[in-house]
């Protein structure tokens, strides 16, 4: 199964050990043979790579004097500039991918000796309009260019760069996984009532294709059969048909209970029927023209992807009767400017609205626990978010790129921040830490070039490498009694973070006939007011003690004109 999203980057850490399994011997000849990397597996040869960027490739039969019997998996993937192969006899087995990607091979022959071909071997080979296999092959066939099984049952590749209509033979009963991926130049196919099953990926990004119609026979539709089918404005089912149906040209199950796909270019708005509990995955992906769905409160579960790059989508409700929200569901829907998720949701899914670049706010109920890997990255208008406290857990990227962030408070649950949580929020200016944090991972404020304030509210904690890199304006701020402080913290100076009275705001002065203000310092201290009436020989005494919620609390004198003058200070209990 191949998979193309837009997508932040994912880190891989290899074990040891498993590195050391990959160490295979790989060798190249000062030959005509160099022009092929490849590792020896059990006394013959399998071709791991073209080491040319492009023209004719004529893989040898042997090498060394060992048989060449196998193409690995992605040997000439992405070798765009690949005009010809020649496959020798001697090759037995194709891998996975092995020619996915070559923009510029127009056609393959099979040979007879060839008994194993990968899944999408010649995926996404946009000039490529003919695969023939040779006659006495035992296991494989070719008709019009159209790879086969022996028997022609299975469908397993149509060539990416065959233009027009096709119609499925009637020997059919199986179209294979991505058998059409990428096919972008087939403009319509008729699928007979031989197929029983259609895989997945079958047709997915066939964007030639305007509609399409599932046949009685069918009895299985595999996962994002026709996913990203930009100009697909239809997907009829036969009435008769016992395991799936169609409404307003959206594809169902046959209770209408799992909505499965809505063809992309369906237009304005669209109100999912009452009987729908499960929106699938993918089932939204790319329909660009809709501006306005409406979710039943039926529905319990939204699956991965399911409205990403739904690019006019501007609001969107979804109802507490939803439990679960996967993956990257509401993915760069870019007009999506506000959401409220519903306290029925207890995770928000790795990307559930990343590259949302138009969001500027968010509300996160007290139900949500774990906030994963990149849940808003690249939202580069959301300017605010305010956490609950049942939050444990910020992912890795979770707001990486949020670039209009300005203040951030961490929540009190929280124990953990992810690695390059808030990397590259470039207007981030203050963030407070509360006491439960354990533990900062690597980066994780990385280039947060107008970070000036980093407020801890209690030890010192573990941190990664970078984490306050390229944040030159950075200090760090400590409260007394706290333990782990030195002169510098990850790099950033350290001071004593003491109480302050806010003298910026219109706060300070008489209102109601006393004088006031307010006192900013950690969330939930206690701070004792004290006032004298003469600093040249002061005698100070408390004249209120304030509790300072989410980090402030206003302070009011009602006897300030009872003296002539009046001086204030601050201190802990």
């Amino acid at each position: 199964m191949l998979m193309i999203t837009n997508r932040p980057r994912v880190w891989l850490r290899l074990r040891t050990a498993s590195v050391a399994s990959l160490l295979l011997p790989v060798l190249t000849l000062a030959s005509a043979q160099a022009q092929f990397s490849y590792r020896i597996d059990n006394g013959t040869i399998t071709i791991t790579g073209f080491t040319r960027a492009g023209g004719a490739a004529v893989i040898p039969d042997t090498i060394d004097g060992m048989s060449v019997a196998s193409i690995g998996e992605a040997a000439f993937q992405s070798n765009t500039e690949l005009t010809s192969v020649m496959i020798p006899n001697s090759v037995t087995s194709i891998g996975r991918f092995a020619f996915a990607g070559c923009f510029g091979l127009p056609s393959v022959i099979i040979p007879n000796s060839v008994t194993n071909i990968g899944i999408s071997a010649f995926y996404n080979c946009r000039s490529l309009t003919a695969i023939t296999v040779d006659a006495l092959n035992s296991l494989y066939s070719s008709v019009d260019g159209v790879l086969f099984n022996k028997s022609q049952t299975l469908l397993i590749q149509f060539p990416g760069g065959k233009v027009g209509n096709y119609t499925i033979p009637n020997s059919v009963s199986t179209i294979g996984d991505s058998a059409f991926y990428f096919c972008t130049s087939l403009t319509s196919v008729a699928i007979p009532n031989s197929v029983g099953s259609i895989g997945d990926y079958a047709f997915a990004s066939c964007n030639g294709l305007t509609s399409v119609t599932i046949p009685k026979s069918v009895t299985n539709i595999g996962r994002s059969a026709f996913y990203f089918c930009l100009n697909m404005s239809e997907i009829t089912v036969d009435t008769l048909n016992a395991f799936y149906s169609s409404r307003e040209v959206v594809l169902f199950n046959k209770g209408q209970t799992l909505l499965i796909q809505c063809p992309a270019k369906k237009p304005g708005s669209y109100v999912i029927p009452n009987s729908v509990t499960q929106i699938g995955d993918w089932a939204f992906i790319a329909c660009t023209n809709l501006t306005n769905i409406t979710i039943p409160g039926s529905v319990t579960s939204i699956g991965s992807d399911a409205f990403n790059s739904c690019l006019k989508l501007t609001s969107l409700t979804i109802p507490i009767s939803v439990a679960s929200i996967g993956a990257y569901a509401f993915s760069s829907c870019n007009s999506l400017t506000n959401f409220t998720i519903p306290d029925s949701i207890t995770t928000l899914r790795s990307g559930t609205f990343a590259h949302c670049r138009s969001l500027t706010s968010v509300s996160i109920p007290n139900s949500v626990t774990n906030i994963e890997d990149a849940a808003f990255i690249f939202c580069i208008k959301l300017s605010s978010v305010k956490f609950p406290d049942s939050v444990t857990s910020i992912g890795s990227g979770t707001f990486e790129f949020c670039t209009s962030l300005t203040v951030v408070t961490i929540p009190n649950s929280a124990t953990n921040i992810g690695e390059a949580a808030f990397a590259y929020c470039s207007n981030l200016t203050t963030v407070t830490i509360p006491n439960n944090v354990t533990s900062i991972s690597g980066a994780a404020f990385y280039s947060c070039s107008k970070l000036t304030g980093v407020y801890f509210q209690g030890n010192a904690p573990n941190v990664g490498l970078d984490v306050f890199t390229a944040a030159p304006n950075a200090t760090v701020y400590y409260l007394p009694g706290t333990t782990g402080w030195g002169t510098t913290f990850a790099g950033r100076p350290t001071v004593l973070w003491s109480p302050l009275i806010s003298t910026a705001d219109a706060s300070i002065g008489v209102r109601t006939n006393r004088f006031g203000f307010t006192i900013s310092w950690a969330s939930d201290l206690v701070t004792v007011v004290e006032a004298t009436t003469n600093l040249v020989n002061p005698a100070w005494f408390p004249v209120g003690t304030n509790t300072l919620t989410d980090g402030s609390s206003y302070f009011s004198d009602p006897e300030w004109t009872n003296h002539p003058a009046r001086f204030y200070r601050l201190r802990s209990p």
